[in-house]
């Protein structure tokens, strides 16, 4: 409480106030017609509302005039009426300091703060407090900490608000030492402290003290408590933690709280049992859009893709409306999927319930109809966004590089700089990724040395990887010798198999054996350096060394990847592997393709079995070569679709140079454009000859 018999003297400060006041009021005229003038005494000049200001002034009402002005957020006026108040009450101080917390203001705050101490005005706890959340909330934690230092008196909501904005701030070891000298906790405490660990990447120490809270304590959990817990438990993640959470949840009758069930879903998915989250999903009333998203999320997450778009569809039959991140999550699981007709749906559901233009889900859109292989509805689409953003550019600028237009990728990064955007780290990868596939070296250097010299960005592993590539694949081995020499840091498993398939083509004996050496260091179960290596040994007839290479696999416990093509006809995806006589039509595939052959070896088709692995008769390798997974899914496409219809094809490896030969052959055959995704780019095949012009 104010001490009053302080309060009968004026002190300096007062004093001051006294001197101030006459100077501050000054004079309204009135209209011109007004003869003579009237003098009056005001507090504001003559506007819209400042009459009833200056009448709550003039009848020292000034609580009531503070009122006004922080309704009319006219907070600095409202603080310039401190100097006008001979003795501000502490309803008054505490108004301006939660209306400087409402408006984020800290330097009004500290000025009326600063009135208190000139004033001689002590502050009880509660408008203690208040100060004290003013200072956590505005980011100036050691204000708050001489605030709460100098208290002298402090209830639990002090200690709390301390705590609450050192989680905030990230200083959760002074958070958890004040935390540990609390006199007393509630379940406030132990929630900012658990969640404030799990939301700064300590989830294990947020498990641990969420152990000792139920260890040591009465108190029960709320649904804050237990949320944070199981995101700890996500993060880590730990199945058996949230399990043992969940049952907490049972226990305190928490189950039937949405932000619980959410945070369970959310925690089952993460953890990797996704049928559990759909269980917890399905048992949930009131489902919203989060709800929804999160767990169509989980399934392309864990590449459930149908069950993805199952639920989708379910949404989109519900009441529930879909909002940028539903699109944009279900536009990239189509995208990584190359589910463009999906995607198209989706597209036009987006137009029925209507998006907006400048939205990131645009950008989704973009991207998935890039890694569909449909640059023309991509650049239709980007055309259409009033400002594209960086990732919109980037997306359009990395899809023609990799579908084999490098000429409208970097005419694209052109036109982004003359936009006054700056590229990213990102952008440069497309860019450079499309002077690769165009074989465009000395290009590429100068964009490579742009990114550093011209934009002040640091070289990342991706672009090194990158001008290695390029100048590999070029055979310029001693330019890119001398640039993994120089560079700032090791050298990653991307910029050494780079390095290697540049010396599969040149046929660089020496550098490859050094390459898949740094390989088999940094991933030794990785399957593709043993396959690239022994591939390059075959072209070379070094069969004992292809045979060191399976013996090395077999001791390791390494298996090659199979190959794999699958093309989507009618809505069903139709798989296949090397030699495969699961499909129903098998007979006619085989027969089909057999007719295809005597065809293109007609057209001049010869089969290149220098990547055959296996030391046989020619004749067997090129009846190894046939029924390769690529050739089988294009001949499916082929019989199944109307005639002149285009085809697309999808595999999980690079595709061999026999069936690219191939495929081209097929194209003209058949009349038929072919577009293959391998694991590198897109292949179009037309009229005989293919995007990438032979160069992938």
């Amino acid at each position: 409480m104010m001490n009053t018999s302080r309060h009968k003297i004026f002190h300096p400060p007062v004093m001051l106030f006294l001197k101030r006041r006459s100077f501050a009021c000054f004079y309204s005229a009135q209209s011109q017609t007004d003869v003579p003038l009237l003098q009056k005494k005001t507090f504001f000049r003559s506007s819209t509302g400042d009459g009833l200001i200056n009448r709550l002034c003039e009848e020292r009402k000034f609580k009531e005039a503070i009122d006004v002005l922080c309704e009319q957020k006219r907070l600095r006026d409202a603080v310039h009426l401190l100097d006008r108040i001979e003795r501000p009450s502490a309803l008054v101080y505490s108004t301006l300091i939660q209306n400087c917390l409402r408006q984020h203001d800290l330097g009004l705050g500290k000025r009326v703060h600063s009135h208190m101490k000139r004033c001689g005005f002590i502050p009880g706890v509660v408008i203690s407090n208040r100060i004290l959340d003013m200072y956590a909330k505005c980011d100036n934690l050691d204000d708050a900490r001489r605030m709460f230092d100098r208290m002298n008196e402090r209830d639990l909501c002090s200690w709390n608000t301390l705590i609450s904005g050192y989680v905030k701030a990230g200083r959760i070891k002074e958070a958890r030492k004040l935390f540990d000298e609390m006199p007393e906790k509630d379940n406030f405490s132990w929630t900012a402290m658990i969640s404030g660990y799990a939301r700064h990447n300590l989830p294990e120490e947020a498990i641990h003290l969420y152990r000792i809270m139920h260890k040591g304590q009465m108190l029960g959990s709320n649904k804050f408590t237990v949320s944070s817990a199981l995101a700890a438990a996500a993060a880590i993640p730990s199945l058996s933690t949230g399990k043992e959470i969940h049952g907490h949840i049972v226990r305190w009758g928490l189950e039937s709280d949405e932000v619980v069930w959410s945070a369970l879903s959310d925690m089952y998915g993460k953890c990797g049992s996704i049928d559990e989250a759909r269980h917890i999903f399905d048992t949930m009333v009131g489902r919203d859009i989060v709800s929804w998203t999160a767990m169509i999320d989980r399934y392309f997450g864990e590449g459930r893709r149908e069950e993805g778009f199952s639920l989708f569809s379910e949404m989109m039959g519900s009441k529930v409306r879909p909002n940028d991140f539903t699109f944009a999550g279900v536009l990239n699981g189509c995208a990584d999927h190359a589910a463009e007709v999906l995607g198209r749906q989706v597209h036009g559901h987006m137009t029925r319930v209507g998006f907006d233009p400048c939205s990131f889900a645009v950008s989704a859109l973009v991207h998935m109809y890039t890694r569909c292989g449909n640059m023309e509805s991509a650049r239709r689409v980007f055309d259409r966004m009033p400002h594209p953003d960086l990732v919109s550019w980037t997306s359009m600028i990395a899809g023609y590089a990799q579908n084999g237009q490098p000429t409208d990728a970097l005419g694209l990064y052109e036109s982004l700089l003359e936009s006054g955007i700056h590229p990213d780290h990102i952008t440069f990868v497309g860019v450079l990724s499309a002077c690769t596939h165009a074989g465009l070296v000395d290009k590429g250097l100068e964009y490579f040395h742009s990114i550093n010299k011209k934009f002040g960005l640091t070289h990342t592993a991706d672009h090194y990887a990158c001008i290695v590539d390029l100048l590999a694949r070029s055979g310029r081995f001693e330019e890119a010798g001398k640039i993994i020499h120089e560079m700032p840091m090791k050298p990653d498993r991307f910029l050494w198999a780079s390095l290697l398939g540049g010396c599969r083509i040149h046929k660089n004996l020496e550098l490859a054996k050094q390459a898949s050496e740094a390989l088999f260091e940094i991933e030794p179960e990785n399957p593709a350096t043993y396959v690239t290596m022994a591939n390059i040994y075959a072209t070379a007839g070094l069969w004992d060394e292809v045979t060191k290479i399976r013996k090395v696999m077999e001791e390791r416990g390494v298996v090659k990847k199979p190959g794999m093509s699958w093309i989507d006809v009618k809505r069903k995806v139709h798989v296949f592997v090397v030699g495969d006589k699961s499909h129903p039509r098998t007979d006619e595939i085989y027969d089909f393709l057999g007719e295809l052959s005597k065809r293109m070896r007609q057209e001049g088709y010869v089969p290149d079995t220098n990547f055959v692995l296996h030391d046989v008769e020619d004749e067997q390798k090129e009846q190894n070569l046939v029924y390769h997974s690529e050739k089988l899914a294009v001949a499916y496409g082929i019989i199944a679709t109307p005639a002149g219809s285009p085809i697309k094809v999808l595999k999980n490896l690079r595709t061999c140079v026999d069936c690219h030969s191939a495929i081209k052959f097929i194209s003209k055959i058949t009349k038929r454009r072919i577009i293959v995704r391998d694991s590198n780019r897109f292949h179009c095949f037309e009229d005989g000859a293919c995007s990438c012009k032979d160069y992938w």
